[in-house]
């Protein structure tokens, strides 16, 4: 009975194991770290895959613009207005003036002047801009 008696009399917390409140919260500060990392990360990826999206989608409707322009379905005049579609939240502006040709001596002495035209593409939702600057004879 001796024997039983001693196993009784030992207190809890020197046979049974635990964390320490000390371990408990160098324990969440480790992960707390982890996951500022971890969403930072995640946001930055969204970040750069919006910026890819505006990269890939601004030119081609530079270019259709472009196009339009060159067809002669679209004035060349100032203008500006919105995509259609899929793409209604794409803004597209286009200013037309004389090209600069003060550094160039052989393009003053041309007939038909070139014409500087400025397409610039933004999407409305974010502050992405990409501009394309084409020089045409005007005739």
């Amino acid at each position: 009975m001796r024997n039983s008696e001693a196993s009784f009399s030992k207190p809890i917390f020197q046979t049974e194991k635990a964390f320490t409140l000390l371990e408990v919260m160098i324990a969440v500060s480790i992960i707390a770290i982890a996951l500022v990392a971890l969403f930072g990360s995640q946001s930055r990826s969204l970040s750069l895959a919006t910026e890819a999206h505006f990269n890939n989608v601004a030119p081609m409707l530079a270019s259709i613009k472009l196009a339009e322009l060159q067809s002669g379905i679209i004035s060349l005049q100032d203008d500006e207005g919105n995509f259609t579609d899929d793409f209604s939240d794409y803004h597209w502006k286009i200013e037309v003036s004389d090209a600069p040709t003060e550094s160039f001596e052989a393009l003053k002495d041309l007939q038909d002047p070139l014409l500087q035209i400025i397409l610039t593409v933004s999407w409305s939702t974010t502050k992405y801009t990409y501009t394309l600057t084409y020089y045409e004879r005007s005739l």
